[in-house]
Order: structure tokens, then sequence, then C-alpha cells
């Protein structure tokens, strides 16, 4: 008898993207934010097929793009086999029953994926935990469209069954390990919060800014430790602390998630705790990347999300990477001007807006020593306040 063999390796998802380009966006700010979301929809580990995008003054409220774009859509779907439709915003549950219906395949929103990727990130059992609450508070009032099989609006003799019942039941399911998670977070919180107050004592420092910018690279770089740097967004969820010593002063540096443009409420509320290493830092630095064509938008967001959490005033270095890989902007003629060197970008508009600014090049080691000397003062100048008397300043 003639053996079979079956292919069992995961075949990678085909994904379909779609965004709407709304009367306060521009084309470009529309093409740079599906740029990012077909970067998400890669670091889930799908390949992005086609864009589809629709001008209107706001999204359509029952099916999320007009009528004869998702009749496109459901044409180009069907032909090209596709797996996975993504929105570039979070869609109701009426638009997400209504949208699958026409499509007939899996429909994800922004939100949703963002929740995908942290599920498949998370290491630790807080992460953990905080993935799975937001998760489930993004499911709630979801739960309708998935018991369709089980309605009573069918008719007939033997069709009117206890599809509602069946809702209330898994609706009170989810309630109960909602409340369950939020209890075991308390719990963490609080060993969390001990293991903090142990380390009081010293000057804490923690690294902030857009995802995907190079914070876990510096962290590497100034601690000599092995935190996973991957170029992928989301590559650190948890966070990680270390001991650093700068001539003799010694301090900690931790490592947070990065943040993003329309981060999902649920997640934000979710990893409050995990951020309370930036709420209680003695100084912050801000990575940002300056060689990404909106580094001004994501400066923007990351300084949006610091004021929301209440630490905007702590004492910051701006701290600009990825030099190295800086494009030169064309002038009017269209001719490429000369890369700017060091000097030119410390005397740059970035530096002045952004005092202490400091540009470096992580992967590279340029201009590291100027960071860690401008780090080693700020530091000395808290310690030295808190201990005025210790001896390793003298």
């Amino acid at each position: 008898m003639k053996q079979k063999f079956y292919d069992t390796a995961v075949k990678q998802e085909r994904a379909v993207l779609v965004g709407v380009i709304t009367q306060y966006e521009t084309a470009e700010q529309s093409k740079e934010y599906l740029e990012e979301l077909q970067f998400l929809v890669d670091t889930a580990g799908a390949e992005t097929v086609k864009i589809f995008t629709q001008k209107l003054q706001k999204p359509d409220r029952s099916t999320f793009v007009g009528a004869g774009r998702l009749e496109d859509i459901r044409a180009f779907v069907t032909e090209e086999e596709i797996d996975i439709v993504v929105f570039d915003d979070e869609l109701t549950p009426s638009q997400l029953r209504n949208i699958e219906n026409v499509l007939g395949v899996k429909i994800l929103d922004r939100n949703n994926l963002i929740l995908d990727i942290f599920a498949g990130r998370a290491q630790t059992a807080q992460a953990k935990s905080q993935v799975e609450l937001a998760q489930l508070q993004y499911l709630l009032p979801r739960l309708t469209r998935l018991w369709t099989h089980l309605e009573r609006q069918k008719g007939g003799i033997g069709m009117r069954g206890p599809g509602e019942s069946q809702i209330e039941t898994d609706r009170r399911l989810i309630l109960e390990k909602i409340s369950l998670l939020k209890e075991k977070l308390k719990l963490i919180d609080r060993q969390n919060e001990t293991q903090r107050k142990n380390r009081v004592a010293m000057v804490r420092v923690a690294l902030v800014g857009y995802t995907n910018v190079g914070k876990s690279t510096i962290m590497n770089m100034i601690s000599k430790s092995e935190v996973f740097a991957e170029n992928k967004l989301f590559a650190t969820l948890d966070t990680t602390v270390r001991k650093v010593v700068i001539e003799n002063v010694p301090f900690l540096l931790s490592d947070t998630v990065g943040f993003i443009r329309k981060l999902p409420h649920h997640l934000v509320e979710c990893f409050k705790s995990t951020l309370d290493e930036v709420r209680e830092a003695d100084i912050l630095i801000h990575v940002v990347d300056v060689s990404h064509p909106n580094f001004e938008d994501q400066i923007r967001t990351v300084n949006e999300t610091l004021k929301d959490l209440g630490v905007i005033d702590k004492p910051t270095i701006t701290l600009f990477n990825k030099i190295d890989a800086y494009q030169p902007i064309q002038n009017h003629e269209g001719e490429e001007v000369e890369p700017l060197t060091l000097d030119d970008f410390k005397h740059s508009w970035m530096a002045k807006n952004n005092s202490p600014a400091i540009f470096i090049s992580a992967t590279q080691r340029e201009n590291i020593d100027e960071f860690r000397k401008l780090l080693y003062d700020m530091v000395v100048e808290i310690h030295a306040a808190r201990y005025p008397y210790d001896q390793l300043l003298y």
C-alpha cells in the first residue's frame, strides 16, 4: 500500500488591509497609518496582498466603507482566496457582523490585531493575565455574533432553541473570568510594589518611546544584558529592569512596552500596572527613531501617552537613535542634499526643541560616550540630592 504524506507546515495567511481617509486626514497620513498596519500584520505572521482605501467624511456606521467599495473587496477576496481582512480602526459589533456577512472570511480590526500580537509576545504571568483581561473585555460586547446558529428568530418547529440563554451563560462566565483576572493582577501588583519598595534607594531610569525605535538595543548596550530585541512591533512586552553602574554610581534601568498610535483603550487600562515603572522613574529616556519619515508624529503620540500617565514633567533625555539610517531630504530641484553630520544634528531644530537631546546610533555605537556622560551627570545630580553624604561621589 502506497504511503500518504501530509503537509503539516502552517500556511501563512494572506491578508487584505482596509482604511478610510477621513476629512481630518491627508492622503499622506493615511498612507503612513496603513504602512504601520501592514507592519503589524507582518509582525503577526501574515502576508499583505493588497490595500483598499476610500475617502469618506467618517466611516460608514454599518459597514465602515461604502457598499460599492465593500463589493470590490468581496470580489478580490473571493478571486484571490484571501484568508483575512484587517481594518485600520476599531469596528463596532454591528459593523463586524455586517462585514462578515458580506465578505465571508475572518475579519479583524486594528485593536484585535494588536491584542493578538500581545498574546503571542507575553512571557510573564502578569503580561499573560493583562492580555487575557484585555481580550475578554474586547470580546464581551461582541458575543452576539458568535451565537447566530442558536438564534430564536429563525422560527419553525424544532427551531425555538435557547440561543439567548447560551449568550447569557457565556457572558456570565466571561464576567466571572474578568473578575478573577482583576484579583490576580491586584495580587501581582502588590508583589511588584514590594519589589519596587526594595529598589527605592536607587535612582531609577526608564526607557520610553514609540514601538520599534531601538529601546531594547539601547538597554542591551548600556546594561550589557541580553534583552530580546527584534525589528518587529512590540518585541518587548514585559518590563525588564537591570542594575547599571556608570563610573562609580549605580542606578536601575528599565525597558518598557512601546507606545503606538490608536493603542486600544483596554490595553492601556490593563497595562497601567506595567507602566508603573515609568511613573516611579526619576529620569525618562525618550528614544526616537530619527530615520522614520514621521518621527515627529511618533514623538507627539509618546508625549500624549506620557501626559495621560502624568509623567510629562519628569526630567527627560530625548535620545534620537538610528542617525546612521537617516535619509537626506531632497531639495526643491529634487536633488539629494549631503547627509547630516553629527554636528549638523546638534544644531538642528530637533536638538533645540527637545533639549537635552543626544543623537546616537546604537547599532554603530556612534556618540555613545556623550550619551553616557549626560546620563551620568543627571543620575549623579539626583543621587547627590538624595544622599548628600554618600562617599561614592567624593
